[in-house]
């Protein structure tokens, strides 16, 4: 029996490895459901992998003059589950760059539904300190992240600026105190903390988020108790960024890859 067996376990090893070993230089990140299943949609005969943070898929796609594999990695809704899922990309599969797709939340009359924002700050609002100062904690978890490797010129049409994020939709009510406070313009859930973890480890990272719904301290949110609101809304701007996938990749330029001590990583001593 153990002759019969080992050749079999030592298969399912192997191949548990491979994709960990495979060289995988861009993993596109995909938090909320209703995102991760129009991603599903679009590419419908993809082999779904099984990971403890998500469900995934490599898929070749067309870059330039040539096409590159990239991996499609869902990490799930919420700060926990987008700084958890990245870094579990990152340690996986060490990759030059995090690409995150998803919807935002856009303030009526500071930005039109379906704009895609290029984010290049995040600010973690939803914290609350009782024992100091609130906005020093909101400080301490806020992002500015590096574009310059892009250029100047943008392949397609964005509003880069800020997003804000928290473990709740928009509250009508605290758009004024986010505009003034932050100069916001949108808000969304994951990627304060996608950003937050990418910049711990000196991860390259690209996120854009198309504005799904809008919402105003007079009208209250569009989406709000009408979700085939914000589902229509998703479906509409992730086709488009799925679309403008590949020209975005192509601006992501070659360079060698971080070692876990460039990302300041220590090696772990061996335990006996």
């Amino acid at each position: 029996m153990k002759r019969i067996f080992l050749p079999l376990i030592l298969a399912f090893l192997l191949l548990g490895c491979s994709h960990a070993e495979e060289r995988i230089e861009k993993v596109v990140l995909i938090s909320a459901n209703a995102e991760w299943r129009v991603v599903q949609n679009v590419f419908p005969n993809e082999t779904i992998f099984h990971s403890l943070w998500g469900e995934y898929f490599f898929k070749e796609l067309p870059v330039g003059n040539s096409t590159e594999k990239v991996i499609f990695f869902h990490g799930g809704w919420g700060k926990v589950a987008a700084a958890a899922s990245t870094q579990y990309c990152i340690d996986q599969w060490n990759p030059k760059y995090i690409i995150n797709l998803g919807t935002c939340g856009g303030f009526e009359g500071e930005i039109r539904k379906y704009d895609i924002i290029l984010v290049d700050r995040t600010v973690i609002y939803d914290i609350a300190e009782a024992m100091g100062d609130s906005q020093e904690a909101i400080d301490e978890y806020s992002t500015t992240i590096d574009l310059s490797w892009i250029g100047g010129d943008f392949p397609t049409a964005v509003t880069k600026t800020l997003l804000v994020s928290a473990d709740k939709d928009l509250v009508p009510s605290e758009i004024p105190m986010l505009k003034s406070t932050y100069h916001a313009v949108a808000g969304d859930w994951e990627t304060g903390a996608i950003a937050y973890t990418c910049a711990k480890n000196n991860q390259r990272v690209l996120i854009l988020r198309g504005v799904s719904d809008l919402v105003s301290l007079e009208k209250g949110g569009e989406a709000y108790q009408k979700r085939s609101v914000f589902i229509d809304g998703t479906e509409v701007v992730m086709k488009k960024l799925l679309a403008d996938l590949p020209r975005w990749l192509e601006r992501c330029p070659a360079s060698p890859r971080p070692s876990p001590e460039e990302r300041g990583i220590s090696p772990q001593p061996a335990t006996e």
